[in-house]
């Protein structure tokens, strides 16, 4: 049995910004060692996957978030 299709949240929402600023939204496409989902698991659209990608690069640069944990 297949399962269904992933949507992508911010297609589906109409939001094309995300925000580097929240932290807590970033942290749902991240694992518990910090590394970023691939598209396969987080469900984003390609176009949506790259936004987050550079989000959470920036929002780690700025001490966000963590690089990794211990």
């Amino acid at each position: 049995m297949q399962q269904a299709k992933k949507q992508c949240v911010y297609c589906t929402t109409n939001r094309d910004v995300i925000d580097y600023k929240n932290a807590e939204a970033l942290r749902s496409f991240m694992s518990v060692q910090g590394k970023i989902y691939a598209r396969r698991k987080s469900g984003l659209c390609a176009r949506h996957q790259r936004k987050l990608a550079a989000a959470v690069k920036r929002a780690r640069y700025l001490a966000l978030i963590p690089f990794t944990t211990r």
